[in-house]
């Protein structure tokens, strides 16, 4: 390789990290906006999803656009699922927020990559890898200490929303890699804009007060351009590396609702959440190590 290609290339895996790295930070900010703002969830998610697919789509046509790629953005069967089942998700992701920690949220949602293994095992009968399984199996357990501990707070609905989301977006990730050929970030603009229509049947989104319209445009935003820069640099640098630093969000949204919300879960909470994050952190860390040894060039 020579000296221009090199720094092209260290250049490029630059830039990926600190747009994955930036991904996770924005995401970071969904539950203080979501509890910052007074609406209800449908109404929070109609205008995410408005202010979303907006973003998001004249994203995906300039990308389409740049690339010269003319392929059809026809969703189909496949890419209409992808957007149902990616929309009913983000509602459970939402609702989540406002019935308990934004902590307990975030952890238990770090447990989809895991939760999306066994789902391709019994599914698509995927290989379940042994690191994996003892990951899984670790998350599980800080999962039950941080659920016990909601048991007579009134944050146990919120904990099983959180669940139940993360079951939805594991589900969602497999989808994405079954169907190879529908435009999945397509499929997501799609996604926010069906939350918009929705929202229009179910409650009232235009009810709502100067401030809580300016934070939602704000969520909106921050959820096109979390979606959008983790796309840009999930390109330039492997999976195992963007799925290291995209577990960086469960720690920045904990400290975040710290900083602005002065919100400090319960301390089994705490337990469970360290557990589920060295789980999360040690089997990303591993696939990174076993990537960066597979780069390595060999002996001369």
């Amino acid at each position: 390789m020579t000296d221009v290609a090199a720094a092209t290339d260290t250049a490029e895996r630059t830039l990926g990290i600190i747009l994955v790295s930036s991904s996770a930070a924005v995401f970071g900010l969904t539950g203080v906006l979501t509890k910052s703002i007074h609406a209800d969830p449908l109404t929070i998610t109609c205008w995410r999803g408005f202010v979303g697919s907006i973003l998001i789509s004249l994203y995906v046509l300039w990308r389409r656009h740049r690339s010269g790629n003319r392929q059809t953005l026809r969703l189909g069967w496949r890419g209409w699922l992808l957007a149902v089942e990616g929309a009913l998700a983000s509602i459970a992701f939402i609702c989540a927020f406002k019935f308990t920690f934004v902590a307990n949220v975030t952890v238990i949602y770090a447990t989809s990559p895991f939760i999306a293994a066994l789902l391709a095992l019994l599914l698509v009968r995927e290989p379940f890898r042994l690191q994996t399984m003892l990951a899984a199996a670790l998350s599980l357990c800080g999962v039950a200490v941080m659920v016990w501990s909601s048991f007579g707070t009134g944050n146990l609905f919120g904990d099983g929303l959180a669940l139940l989301m993360t079951i939805g977006s594991a589900l969602y990730m497999i989808m994405v890699r079954a169907f190879r050929d529908t435009p999945a970030v397509w499929a997501g603009a799609v996604s926010a804009l069906l939350l918009f229509i929705l929202g229009w049947f179910v409650t009232d989104p235009l009810a709502v007060s100067a401030r809580d319209a300016v934070l939602l445009v704000a969520f909106g935003s921050s959820f096109a351009l979390s979606s959008i820069l983790w796309t840009e640099g999930a390109r330039l640098i492997p999976a195992a590396e963007s799925g290291l630093l995209g577990s960086a969000e469960v720690p920045f949204a904990i400290l975040f609702a710290f900083l602005f919300l002065a919100e400090i879960p319960p301390v089994a909470s705490m337990i469970g959440g360290a557990i589920v994050l060295c789980a999360v952190f040690a089997h990303a860390g591993r696939d990174w190590l076993s990537a960066k040894q597979q780069q390595a060039p060999g002996p001369l």
